[in-house]
């Protein structure tokens, strides 16, 4: 049998044991897809969550479709699933497959009198309330990156596969009249990247398990052909959203290809002077996850294939600087959607960027040994220090302005950051927001940010983190696994904004990975330096009584275990690999 423990490893161990899948992954037979790494599974639902008759008339032996079969058609079979209309009924059934993925559907039918195909109306939704949603209206299903509602024809005792989205609830209708047809099964043709999750998390707290395990399934469900930002929206390269999805592919898969794949067709497809994806941010955000990837993973070939891109890229940027050293970059100007209104955030969050950018490029420059350019852009950087943007109160800017230090990250976290509560974060920049917090010293409430604004999506339902969630909507809302009551808003169809209205509104974004990256790097304390040649373990257990887990150098998995003595000391076990340095 094929293991699935790459799928996810942390939740095995921490709730179903080695060697045990969970339901929802269970695996009962494979196909190679697309290439080595990408594997095709089908699934069972795992309940029923509505259906249009309950009369045994329309609609029969409905709990056969949750039984585990094997997908092959024969002559002979009884008591298969049975969808019967007439002119004034016409059955649907709305099914759960117990978690997000990225796929289609296959639909076995069996033996019958009429051997014309059979008109099926496939409806598959993130939430139980898109599954149930028509296209339009006011709360904006759509078809739009990934078809999601749509007509298929089922054959005579034979099987049709469709599919290509994002969803974990499908509702099948009958289309006409006088149909009487006898299914096997409604399998979900799961489609994911089979890669080991080299690093792990595990705590005292459930809690933040669960969140760091989701955040990285949320990341693997988008690592397809390239990374994309949403399996069912979103389904391309965007830079800079891929920069928290590359922090949490460093923490849990290590140097995948997937990154220098995605970041070097976002270079080829955007030639000099285009901004990558038309954002100047997102050109800087290349540029920053090349830092990254180096420091983590140590490539200095990959590195040295973008040395000439990267130098014209520094280039270019140097000249978008007024004459008091602001910042005064052209294109689309953007950070995230939540700021995408209020030129001050936009021009203090570029500002710290590119600050941010410079001395990247200086270090890469020392790197290549090209001393002279690592002169020019550290005083570059040094100049665009001198000028400090003024009126900003968002919290996205402000953690940008704390990491460039252009802002003392202590005052940022007492008067922007931890004002209000969860009220102005934002799945994407919430990342930045828990390193700005932790870079104040303010581990505990960055702890509680996680528990609360990641996990209060967990507590709606979510198996995978979603492009936004505001906290103000949740008061009166609904579940997206239960059918909204007519009492509350649909936390999915009812509320959104910007490109995420509605139902567009994607459940599962890469960009909302950042607490996964997070917690290994501050709780767990793995800081990776020097081109992965040394690693800093400076654990920050907040409330914890003990934590451990796993991270993936070049020189193989670095295992680590803190436990909180009596005395508030801590207690810290390392198994490292040889070749890695480590400091404690």
């Amino acid at each position: 049998m094929k293991n699935l423990l790459p799928l996810l490893t942390a939740l095995l161990y921490l709730k179903f044991g080695f060697g045990q899948l969970p339901p929802v992954f269970g695996e009962e037979y494979n196909d190679k897809a697309q290439h080595s790494q990408m594997i095709k599974t089908y699934l069972t639902p795992q309940r029923i969550v509505w259906q249009s008759d309950d009369s045994n008339e329309s609609m029969q032996n409905a709990e056969s479709l949750l039984k585990k079969g094997n997908g092959q058609v024969a002559v002979n079979e009884e008591n298969l699933f049975r969808l019967i209309s007439t002119a004034d009924k016409k059955p649907a059934i709305l099914l759960d497959y117990g978690k997000q993925i990225h796929g289609g559907i296959k639909i076995p039918a069996g033996i019958r009198a009429d051997k014309t195909p059979v008109r099926l109306r496939l409806r598959f939704g993130e939430s139980v309330g898109e599954a149930m949603s028509d296209i339009g209206g006011k709360q904006n299903a759509t078809n739009e990156h990934s078809l999601r509602d749509f007509i298929v024809e089922v054959p005579w005792l034979g099987s049709v596969e469709v599919g290509e989205t994002g969803f974990r609830f499908l509702r099948v209708d009958v289309m006409d009249a006088g149909i009487d047809l006898p299914i096997k099964s409604i399998e979900a043709a799961f489609v994911y990247r089979d890669i080991p999750y080299l690093g792990s998390f595990e705590s005292n707290d459930e809690r933040l398990n669960e969140i760091w395990i989701t955040g990285a399934y949320t990341v693997q469900l988008n690592m397809q052909n390239f990374l994309w930002d949403g399996i069912k929206r979103d389904r391309l390269v965007w830079v800079g959203d891929m920069h928290p999805e590359v922090m949490t592919i460093n923490t849990v898969f290590g140097n995948h290809e997937i990154v220098s794949k995605s970041l070097d067709l976002a270079r080829d497809q955007h030639p000099l002077p285009q901004w990558m994806n038309g954002i100047s941010s997102y050109s800087m955000w290349w540029l920053l996850i090349h830092k990254n990837i180096y420091d983590y993973h140590g490539d200095l070939a990959y590195l040295k294939e973008q040395e000439t891109y990267m130098i014209a890229l520094l280039e270019q940027l140097s000249t978008f600087m007024d004459k008091d050293n602001k910042e005064i970059l052209n294109g689309h100007r953007f950070l995230d959607w939540p700021t995408s209104e209020k030129p001050e955030a936009i021009h203090a969050g570029l500002q710290a960027m590119m600050v941010m950018t410079f001395e990247a490029g200086s270090e890469m420059m020392a790197i290549f040994g090209r001393e002279d350019l690592k002169m020019k852009y550290e005083k570059v950087a040094k100049k665009l220090k001198k000028h400090s943007p003024k009126n900003n109160t968002t919290k996205q800017a402000a953690a940008l302005l704390a990491l460039s230090n252009l802002q003392d990250a202590e005052k940022i976290n007492k008067e922007i950051l931890t004002k209000d509560g969860l009220q102005g974060m934002s799945t994407f920049y919430g990342y930045y927001i828990l390193e700005a917090m932790a870079k104040a010293q303010d581990y505990d409430g960055a702890i509680k940010v996680i528990r609360d604004y990641w996990g209060g999506m967990l507590d709606l339902g979510a198996t995978t983190f979603w492009e936004e969630f505001d906290v103000m909507d949740v008061v009166n809302s609904g579940r997206i696994d239960e059918l909204t009551p007519a009492n509350k808003y649909d936390i999915h169809g009812d509320f959104g904004d910007y490109c995420y209205v509605g139902y567009r509104h994607s459940l599962c974004h890469g960009w909302a990975s950042g607490p996964t990256s997070w917690l290994s790097q501050h709780v767990l304390g793995v800081n990776v330096s020097e081109g992965g040649e040394k690693v800093k373990i400076e654990p920050h257990l907040g409330d914890l009584e003990w934590a451990k887990g796993s991270f993936p150098t070049k020189y193989g998995v670095l295992q680590v275990s803190h436990k909180k003595n009596a005395d508030g000391t801590i207690k810290t076990e390392i198994d490292a690999p040889q070749g890695l340095t480590v400091i404690n």
